[in-house]
């Protein structure tokens, strides 16, 4: 089979709600992979990749089988429902895999905004300072050579500081765009990690990247112990969903190793430290009461909305800090202008 562009979270949220109702209301799987397919263009990669699992399930493959051959889904969701098939817990599986991407949509929408909004506010204050050096101050400096002799005496000399000052902001604006742009590319490629022990140095972003790892570990140790692995299991293959190295080596050292001396997970998390106590001591009684899935699944609501709260956090600490350098600036280049002005209004009174 052709390998089609990977589907983006939303797409596959809106693929395993749809087909989780299909197969809820008894349609076979690959009539109902070929109820989906008919709703997108045939000749595009989603309706080909459509096209290729329905061939693939009519010629005797699992339905986790032509979602792999066709190349669209990431590999997480792929082994989820070979578990949910191999299980019986296929409809499950699917209706929490569509949660999972659709949250997993908006956390990645709002990271995405505390990117995208401070790289327009510093290419907004960069625009400014750039008409600044170059149209508003050298006019003024013109009119009031003209007046004057020179504007490097006397009151004018603010004129000088204010070149001074809109090339230091300048200067550190471009750096800092280009910093974000070098950041991107590394977070995108092989520096990842290089990009998370920068950010990390900052309270707030260290506490984001630890509970997005832990949102992510968590919805997926849910999602694999619902398909009916073992709890160990399910931990070694929701461990590399953390994304981020600190929490997978708290994980690995510490959770894993008191797993391996007898003690139930919701303990050796707990013994970790793994979440926070309020977080941590839900866990314990829902596990020796049964009802592990159920807190689980809170958990990891109560881990999506803290991580929500954290990047709503950080982009208003972000948004005024800016919004305040933008401001100065321009106060102090009209300032720098203006006082002149009123020099010569005053000796001219």
């Amino acid at each position: 089979m052709a390998s089609h562009k990977k589907m983006d979270l939303l797409g596959i949220s809106a693929f395993c709600e749809s087909l989780g109702m299909m197969i809820k209301a008894g349609i076979p799987v690959s009539e109902a992979v070929n109820l989906l397919g008919r709703n997108h263009d045939s000749k595009g990669p989603l309706g080909q990749a459509l096209a290729d699992m329905e061939r693939a399930i009519d010629e005797g493959s699992t339905l986790a089988g032509s979602m792999k051959g066709a190349g669209i889904f990431p590999e997480y969701a792929v082994k989820m429902v070979e578990a949910g098939e191999s299980t019986g817990r296929l409809e499950d599986i699917l209706f929490r895999l569509s949660s999972y991407y659709k949250e997993q949509h908006s956390i990645s929408r709002k990271l995405r905004s505390v990117i995208i909004y401070p790289t327009a506010m510093i290419i907004m204050i960069i625009i400014v300072l750039v008409i600044m050096l170059f149209a508003v101050l050298p006019r003024f400096s013109e009119v009031y050579n003209t007046l004057t002799g020179s504007i490097a005496s006397g009151s004018y000399a603010y004129i000088n500081i204010a070149y001074i000052f809109c090339w230091v902001v300048l200067i550190l604006m471009v750096l800092l765009i280009v910093a974000v742009i070098v950041g991107i590319i590394m977070w995108n490629g092989k520096g990842r990690e290089t990009v998370e022990k920068v950010l990390a140095k900052n309270s707030t972003c260290a506490s984001l990247l630890e509970n997005l790892a832990l949102y992510r570990f968590t919805s997926a140790y849910e999602v694999f112990l619902a398909s009916g692995a073992m709890q160990d299991q399910a931990v070694l293959d929701a461990l590399p969903m953390t994304a981020y190295r600190p929490v997978e080596e708290k994980i690995k050292t510490q959770v894993i190793r008191r797993m391996e001396e007898g003690v139930g997970f919701a303990q050796a998390a707990n013994d970790a430290e793994l979440y926070e106590p309020i977080y941590g001591r839900m866990l314990i009684p829902g596990e020796r009461s049964g009802n592990s899935d159920e807190v689980l699944r809170r958990l990891t609501e109560l881990l999506a909305a803290d991580c929500n709260d954290r990047t709503e956090k950080l982009v208003g600490t972000i948004e005024p800090l800016l919004s305040g350098i933008l401001m100065i600036t321009i106060a102090i280049a009209l300032l720098s202008v203006m006082l002149p002005l009123i020099g010569i209004m005053n000796s001219i009174g």
